[in-house]
């Protein structure tokens, strides 16, 4: 291949990476969204008062509960209604809903680890005002690799850690996917993604020294034949990257590189 041919195909690849790195920045910007969050509580046995929200918030078994006046200024995000007494909800382990607001702030009620807590989602959170982007390397061809998908017999379902302490994970792992890296051979447990798209968590040698702990890459569906693009310029950041309050899975054992991966973004906290 020619060294013209070569300058067109890389400016054409960095031109689709491009495009993949505004429609990434655009599906952060949401009002409510990932970069929106200001706090995580657990919602209490009793009807207490929570900080920085109004009302009286409580769980009984798998019910949780809120409590509130018309003076506390509280609207069902799902009618636009005024809140005045008490609504229940029970939702399954890992759900989340957005279920009240107050001016700028949603108020997320989730179930983790089978209890309740709550998050608030502000408007004007400085982490959503002042972004502008995430922090990302250049563009590098040369870390887009070529892997091979090789599925278990059966899903291995795994205990993990989260980004909160408080909260254990699962993963459900459904083969490694192996590639070369600097004339080294790895390989890196997947979990499965919609329409037979794959996901790696993983960690490297560039965590907390340029990236967050830990990031992510989706892959398409492997090929037939196994093979599949790994492309490490679109390793991306969890919202506890941006954020305190995330409970965003960390990698399962075994799925940390020895070499840094100056690819993808980078940590946006530095």
């Amino acid at each position: 291949m020619s060294t013209s041919t070569n300058t067109v195909e890389l400016e054409r690849l960095t031109a689709r990476w491009e495009r993949f790195r505004t429609g990434r920045n655009a599906s952060l910007t949401d009002a409510h969204g990932w970069l929106s969050l200001t706090s995580f509580q657990w919602l209490p046995p009793t009807p207490s008062p929570l900080a920085g929200v109004p009302g009286l918030w409580s769980f009984e078994g798998t019910t949780a509960s809120l409590t509130a006046s018309v003076e506390d200024h509280l609207t069902l995000v799902e009618s636009g209604e005024p809140l005045a007494g008490t609504i229940t909800v029970e939702l399954a382990d890992e759900q989340s809903l957005l279920w009240v607001s107050s001016g700028s702030v949603v108020v997320e009620l989730g179930r983790r680890a089978n209890r309740y807590m709550i998050r608030t989602r502000d408007a004007q959170a400085a982490t959503l005002t002042s972004f502008s982007g995430v922090p990302v390397y250049d563009y590098n061809s040369e870390l887009v690799l070529t892997g091979h998908f090789e599925s278990y017999a059966e899903p291995r379902t795994t205990v993990i850690e989260t980004a909160n302490p408080e909260v254990p994970g699962l993963a459900t792992l459904v083969g490694k996917v192996s590639f070369e890296l600097d004339g080294t051979r790895y390989s890196l447990a997947a979990e499965e993604g919609a329409l037979g798209s794959l996901k790696i968590t993983f960690s490297d040698a560039s965590n907390n020294v340029s990236t967050s702990p830990w990031r992510k890459i989706e892959l398409t569906k492997p090929r037939p034949d196994g093979t599949l693009v790994v492309d490490f310029n679109r390793a991306i950041n969890y919202p506890s990257a941006f954020s305190d309050f995330g409970t965003c899975p960390a990698p399962a054992t075994g799925n940390t590189l020895p070499v840094a991966v100056e690819a993808g973004e980078r940590d946006p906290r530095k």
